[in-house]
This record gives C-alpha cells, structure tokens and sequence, in this order.
C-alpha cells in the first residue's frame, strides 16, 4: 500500500509515542496450524479444511516455519516445526475425525507450543467453534492470547459465530474468518497466507518507564489514510 511512518500514530494508555523504528515487506514467519478434528467437522467441513490448510502452506515462502496440530480429546502433532517446504509433505490423510473438542485447552496448548518458537508467530484455528469440557474458561483464553505475542487468527466452519473467536481475534491483532460454507474456506485461507507475508513492523521506546511503572498498556494504532484499516495488537505487559 507505500505506507510509511509518517502515515501511522501510536498511542500508549492515550499517550503518543514517538515511532523509532519502522519497516515493511515480507519477514520470516512461524505459524501454527490447529485443525479440529472432532466429530462434529466429520464429512465434508474436515476435507474441506484439510484441503484449504494445504493450499495454505503452498501460499507461504518455502522457508516459512510450519507446525501442523489436530485437535481432538487431545492434541496430536501431525507435523513438528518445519519449513513450508518440507511441511508440503504433511500425512492429510492421517487426521480424521475423533474425539470431542475441548477447544479452549487445545487452544491454550497451541498458544503454548508456538511460544517456544522465534520471530513473527501466528496461529491459524480452524474450527466449528464449539467447546466441550475444557478446563480452560474463555476469559483465561483471551487472557494467555493477549500475553502470547502471538497473532491468532481463528477461523469458524458453519453458522456459528463464536464471541471468543472476535476477541482472539480482536486482541492479539489477528483476524477472524466466519465462513458458512465450507467450499469458501481455500480461498479464504489463500489469501491470509498473502496477508501474513507482509506486515508493517512498527516500533517505539515508551516514555513511561516500565521498569518503575508495571503492568498492563493499552496500545492504540491508527493511520493517517481514510482508505486503510489498521490490525494491531491491543497492548502489551510491562514488565
């Protein structure tokens, strides 16, 4: 879009910041796919996501970091952290339907293995949305997503527009996709893997010190053109 620094204003807990380092285009990234694989995205939701996950992974730069999870009564690691290369070989086939979905502890224990990983991480969720038994309340979720310095980017199947999935969404900078028709999921995911190629990188030194002031900052990123929308994580935890 030929953004530049000068086009965008950060504002932290209302206070402008001075924006001390900027760049844009395509930058090295490590991305989580979690596909729930429960009973209920039996049949043609299951293939259909399978197949838009692949084409994902085609749209990525090879040397992109890909983890592939399935999400049932339990997460299985369908592909270990690899480049988009090598995860093009990911066993499909594999995943079928099992189990129910305690979506919200899946969830978190995705948040958690791609914490471990380096540079710009993303999590891409592709579900029906509906939890089942999980341990993990949606407030704790939203609470360890908004801390990851992750960016989830969950994806709802069907006619369900689950609220949670807005707020990961809304939090961490991702976006949310709800797709009622299942045969929509491949281009939808085509394009986000253009998307997550390139960013805008803004950075800034706080002129609250965090050292003698902790907790919570609220970030608020806006642009100077009327035709562009910003996506940007909420804040961070000062230290």
């Amino acid at each position: 879009m030929g953004l530049n620094a000068a086009d965008f204003a950060v504002l932290e807990d209302r206070v402008p910041q001075a924006i001390t380092t900027f760049a844009a285009g395509e930058f090295p990234l490590s991305v989580t796919i979690a596909l729930d694989r429960s009973f209920s995205m039996a049949g043609d939701r299951l293939a259909l996501s399978k197949q838009a996950a692949r084409t994902f992974i085609a749209a990525l730069r090879p040397s992109d970091e890909v983890m592939v999870l399935a999400i049932g009564s339990e997460i299985t690691t369908i592909t270990p952290p690899v480049s988009a290369r090598e995860a093009a070989a990911t066993r499909w086939e594999s995943i079928d339907a099992w189990g129910t979905t305690p979506l919200y502890d899946a969830t978190a224990q995705a948040l958690d293995a791609i914490a471990e990983r380096s540079g710009r991480r993303a999590l891409i969720l592709i579900s029906d949305g509906s939890d089942r038994d999980s341990h993990t309340t949606a407030a704790d979720l939203i609470a360890r997503a908004r801390q990851s310095n992750v960016l989830v980017y969950p994806v709802a199947i069907g006619g369900t527009k689950p609220p949670v999935f807005a707020e990961l969404a809304n939090v961490t900078g991702g976006r949310t996709f709800f797709v009622d028709d299942p045969k929509r999921l491949e281009s939808q995911l085509g394009a986000l893997a253009h998307e997550l190629r390139f960013q805008y990188l803004l950075g800034y030194t706080p002129s609250r010190d965090a050292k003698s002031d902790p907790g919570w900052r609220a970030i608020e990123v806006t642009v100077s053109r009327p035709d562009v929308r910003v996506r940007a994580r909420d804040g961070y935890l000062a230290p």
